[in-house]
């Protein structure tokens, strides 16, 4: 009787804790599953990364060429940039001799077109007159008259087709020694800015070499600069040197067509003045 007591009072303690328990266990389960689902759920207003992306290919595009010309200029030294202004000058007197003996030249070929009139006036006098003033047909022509009427005193002893000769083809030397002007300062550049640029090459060269030296490494970043700027010396002596060589060489040959015509109105003239003094 007393162990049934006992075992009944036994079973009723087990129940009484199971039902303590298990509340509990319950409500410390609940946190724990209801917590995934409140992490899952994203923010409303989510804050933007940095751009760091853009910033970069902002800063690429704001970064100067470290191999341009400026580049060149700013870290050259003394040497380097009297070498540069040097053919900077040589290019520049070069493109203006080039141009203003092209328009010299086309204003000589339009005024050897006024020359026939002078063989229909009346006299050579006459027709010189009506000549562009600063001509050089007009100065030739003003020559053997001048030629003629100075024939006097101890002239006289000299013959007159000597002298007359002797006085257009000194006024005709003038002419194309004028025209020569400039021709030889382009034959100069043309000879010397290739020579001028190597001697930049060779001193840019030489300062890559030692700056080589001094870092005690030759990789190719440590080359392709000094070297690339050194040869751009050498690329800009050529770029001095060919439009010369090329201008000088039209220009002479222009200049030949010109003197031919001035030649020819010289010996034309020369025989009219000649032909006018056996008249008179």
């Amino acid at each position: 009787m007393k162990l049934r007591r006992f075992s009944s009072s036994l079973a009723l303690a087990c129940l009484l804790a199971c039902g303590s328990v298990a509340p509990a266990l319950a409500q410390s389960a609940a946190p724990a599953e209801s917590a995934p689902a409140t992490q899952a759920v994203p923010p409303l207003n989510p804050v933007p990364a940095p751009a760091a992306h853009h910033e970069g290919h902002g800063e690429a595009h704001a970064t100067d060429n470290p191999y341009g010309l400026q580049a060149l200029w700013s870290g050259s030294d003394a040497v380097a940039k009297v070498v540069l202004l040097l053919m900077v000058i040589m290019s520049a007197g070069s493109w203006y001799i080039i141009i203003a003996k092209l328009f010299e030249q086309a204003k000589m070929n339009r005024q050897a077109k006024a020359v026939t009139g002078v063989w229909k006036s009346a006299t050579v006098k006459h027709g010189a007159e009506n000549l562009e003033q600063g001509s050089p047909f007009r100065f030739i022509a003003e020559a053997g008259l001048e030629a003629t009427n100075k024939h006097d005193s101890l002239l006289e002893h000299v013959d007159l087709n000597d002298w007359v000769t002797l006085s257009i083809q000194r006024a005709i030397e003038r002419v194309q020694s004028r025209m020569q002007n400039g021709l030889a300062f382009l034959a100069t550049v043309g000879s010397t800015a290739p020579f001028v640029g190597l001697f930049g090459t060779v001193w840019g060269i030489y300062h890559a070499l030692t700056a080589i030296g001094i870092a005690g490494q030759a990789s190719i970043d440590k080359v392709a600069g000094p070297v690339g700027e050194a040869l751009i010396m050498t690329a800009i002596g050529l770029a001095v040197a060919v439009p010369a060589v090329l201008g000088y060489n039209w220009l002479v040959r222009r200049n030949k067509g010109v003197m031919d015509q001035v030649r020819g109105f010289g010996n034309e003239l020369h025989t009219v003045i000649l032909s006018s003094a056996k008249r008179a």
